[in-house]
């Protein structure tokens, strides 16, 4: 048996007709078989690394760069800047009138759509 493969030979009679088949099975395809599904995880991660890698590159290539957005320090000092230049312009809150504390629990996290003219909630 230094073969490989096998052949079967089948003869069948049939009072009118007399056929021979010949069937030859590949067993070579079994263990392979075997050894794709018993071994897949370490197939396909390779594979798919790459077919990753590939299309990450390909998409940063063609990809237009997202747009530019100041920092959020660049933003803070302008704010903080913009305060100072129109700070004798606004109004100026002063601890002792204390108008941003509410007077009852019920004016805390009102809704926008539930504020009166004057900026407070509907109690």
């Amino acid at each position: 048996m230094s073969s490989s493969k096998k052949s079967f030979t089948t003869t069948t009679t049939k009072p009118e007709v007399t056929t021979t088949t010949t069937t030859t099975t590949a067993l070579t395809m079994w263990p392979l078989m075997v050894v794709l599904r018993t071994y897949a995880p370490y197939i396909t991660l390779p594979f798919a690394a790459v077919i990753g890698f590939v299309g990450y590159n390909v998409e940063k290539h063609f990809r237009t760069p997202p747009p530019s957005r100041p920092s959020v320090e660049d933003q803070r000092t302008d704010r903080l800047l913009k305060e100072l230049v129109e700070g004798d312009k606004a109004e100026q809150v002063t601890l002792k009138e204390k108008a941003f504390v509410p007077k009852t629990i019920f004016e805390r996290n009102v809704s926008p759509s539930l504020m009166e003219e004057d900026g407070k909630g509907t109690g």
